[in-house]
């Protein structure tokens, strides 16, 4: 790797870095219930893509220590600090870390022919949201039993936990996150598109190199400016 691409890697990763942050720290202040709705999944998906799972793992947990400073963040943190700051970090971590993995799996179906890149792209970005909000609830049903949030007494049965958090969050919280990258998720895909054939920043994946190989597996050899129409 010479010099001229870990530079370019390395301008693409603080651009979404900062993009995360900024989203983020407004997220904080965007609550409806018990927790902050999240705008920065879909930068934190860009980076999975466009540098792979390792860098979504690290951007996702970097958006976790952001987190952290939120309002809505504080009553998790007077319960106990050290268990909130390993769920903040570990879900929108493993957030990250699953969008890139389930990217690097899908573009490896032949089967799916042209159609893998952005079946590909929108996968990882809807399964964003659902790590993120999976184990959240996962989190606060198992580590946070006999927690007062906000007048929400964590139960130490689980099932009745789980079921109280899961229609308070998945009714609201979750449903506007998953709307935004299912929305978002063809934007992605051209997003991609144009970074890949225009700038490329250091990207981990050759989308070049995918585009011919994918025009290569079609029987009707379509160009690969015709990839993403």
């Amino acid at each position: 790797m010479n010099n001229s691409f870990k530079i370019k890697k390395m301008v693409g990763i603080a651009v979404l870095l900062a993009l995360i942050v900024v989203l983020q720290l407004i997220s904080n202040y965007v609550t409806i219930g018990q927790v902050s709705i999240t705008l920065a999944l879909i930068p934190l998906t860009m980076g999975a893509i466009l540098y792979g799972p390792i860098v979504g793992l690290f951007l996702g947990m970097v958006m976790g220590a952001v987190v952290l400073v939120a309002p809505s963040t504080s009553v998790y943190l007077n319960f106990n600090i050290w268990l909130t700051i390993l769920l903040c970090l570990l879900k929108t971590g493993l957030a990250g870390l699953v969008s890139g993995l389930v990217y690097k799996g899908i573009i490896r179906l032949k089967f799916l022919g042209i159609a893998k890149f952005p079946v590909a792209i929108v996968f990882a970005a809807l399964l964003a949201p659902i790590v993120n909000t999976g184990i959240f609830i996962l989190g606060i049903s198992t580590l946070f039993v006999g927690a007062d949030l906000n007048g929400l007494v964590i139960s130490s049965n689980f099932a009745e936990s789980f079921s109280v958090l899961y229609s308070l969050v998945i009714t609201i919280n979750f449903l506007i996150e998953f709307l935004v990258s299912a929305i978002l998720s063809p934007a992605l895909v051209y997003l991609t598109k144009v970074l890949a054939h225009q700038n490329n920043m250091g990207f981990q994946n050759d989308f070049m190199l995918l585009d011919n190989t994918s025009k290569n597996e079609t029987i009707s050899n379509v160009n690969s400016e015709d990839l993403f129409k």
